[in-house]
């Protein structure tokens, strides 16, 4: 260590040599918890801890958190409480919730999800760091590999007849639950959260279905056929279990899963994450089945003072006269339907679509719906670990989008929301059980 990592913040020398910073697991899976620990500072001391990942765009994100060493110079994130920084309080994954993106309205994702892990890098500064430079050199540094995949999990591509893809498979013989799952209107392939899935237990279809290879570049007619082969091919894989797939999906990706839910035979248990009750914007077509959807009024977007877009006032009230046959007949799934809604979702009026469809199945006497409504959470709700990302550029729209929450709420629920998603499913797939939440 040269004299310049020797100097702290103010300038003096520190015993820097002695400083200990550990993150146990240094390996795990993305959504796995992560416990940070340092040792060797002075004690009643205020010190600077930073995390910054690096994605695979050459995007910087980081966080950072003010805390003071207890009377034996140690700070753990699991009993200490953050003084100040990104965030106040105690809590263990802050550094990882906290991480924003240095270009604005860059939004973290993991994409080669079986070639890497996110490195991220957990920095020590025996001081207060206000403003960081490239002249703040840390006392000390450790770095962790945060996987999207567990060993042993497959990764097939797909393209079968129509359907285009990424199969994840558990390692072992099975048979395991089959879910098919979807994001929304930023269109192409994402893998994250089915290598998790898969990673879980799950043989989990990410599934594409616009702006992909040769798929159609925007949405026009969302065709259910489409979704029914996929489904079909999943379940066609000797790997899979029982007779019917679950579907997890958000935003568009969640109307589309809802739809299906209505209407396809092969789906067993359904997951909307922040969708509506109706068909938006788009016609719907299965067999001689064809729905108008409720036009978008954009021009009831709102623009923030930081130059966002909001969506939200856009969907139109689906309750009105004329959209009567655009509701999406909830009643006639097959299986339960979970909605997992944050209330503070700026993209949809989550929570009023998620209550419309949920009184609609009550009174058409389906008892198997349920509602899960995440205080202080934002649209985006993702594995836990994954970053607060409350707006983000979208690649379909001139200006970033409003995606809403609030930090610790919003990361909280991705906790609950994630637990809650797996065991509805779980319960739910397994051959001969009944619709259980």
């Amino acid at each position: 260590m040269n004299e310049k990592h020797r100097l702290c913040i103010s300038g003096s020398l520190c015993r820097c040599e002695m400083i200990g910073l550990a993150a146990t697991p240094e390996v795990s899976l993305a959504d796995e918890p992560v416990r940070i620990r340092a040792w060797g500072l002075p004690p009643q001391t205020a010190i600077t801890l930073r995390a910054w990942v690096r994605d695979e765009k050459g995007d910087i994100f980081h966080s950072r958190a003010f805390y003071q060493t207890d009377t034996e110079g140690k700070v753990d994130l699991e009993q200490s409480e953050a003084t100040g920084g990104d965030f106040r309080g105690i809590y263990p994954m802050g550094l990882f919730w906290a991480l924003k993106p240095t270009t604005p309205y860059r939004r973290l994702i993991k994409r080669d999800v079986m070639g890497s892990p996110f490195l991220v890098h957990l920095e020590l500064y025996p001081s207060v760091l206000l403003v960081p430079s490239e002249d703040h050199l840390p006392a000390v540094t450790t770095v962790v590999e945060r996987w999207y995949v567990a060993p042993g999990v497959q990764r097939l591509q797909v393209r079968d007849g129509r359907v285009r893809g990424a199969l994840f498979l558990p390692p072992g013989e099975g048979p395991f639950p089959g879910v098919i799952d979807m994001f929304g209107g930023i269109g192409g392939l994402t893998e994250f959260r089915s290598s998790l899935l898969a990673s879980r237990g799950f043989a989990s279809l990410a599934l594409a279905y616009f702006a992909y290879e040769d798929l159609p570049s925007f949405l026009g007619v969302v065709d259910l056929t489409y979704f029914e082969e996929a489904a079909q091919f999943l379940l066609r894989n000797p790997k899979v279990s029982g007779d019917g797939v679950g579907v997890v999906a958000v935003c568009k990706g969640a109307e589309i899963a809802l739809s299906m839910a209505s209407y396809l035979p092969q789906v067993q248990a359904t997951v909307c994450i922040n969708g509506t009750n109706a068909v938006n914007g788009n016609f719907l077509t299965y067999g001689n089945i064809s729905i108008e959807g409720i036009p978008y009024q954009i021009e009831r977007a709102q623009t923030t003072h930081s130059g966002a877009m909001q969506l939200s006032f856009t969907l139109q009230d689906p309750r009105k006269p004329e959209y009567q046959d655009c509701i999406l007949p909830i009643e006639r799934a097959r299986g339960p339907v979970l909605f997992c809604v944050g209330d503070k979702d700026q993209n949809y009026d989550s929570l009023f679509f998620a209550n419309e469809a949920l009184a609609r199945a009550r009174k058409k006497g389906k008892q198997n719906v349920y509602l899960r409504r995440y205080p202080g959470a934002g649209h985006l709700l993702e594995p836990p670990g994954s970053p607060f990302c409350p707006v983000s550029q979208s690649p379909f729209f001139p200006l970033p989008l409003m995606w809403g929450g609030e930090l610790v709420p919003h990361c909280t629920a991705q906790e609950t929301c994630w637990r809650e998603m797996r065991d509805f499913l779980h319960s739910n797939l397994a051959p001969g059980t009944k619709s259980k939440l």
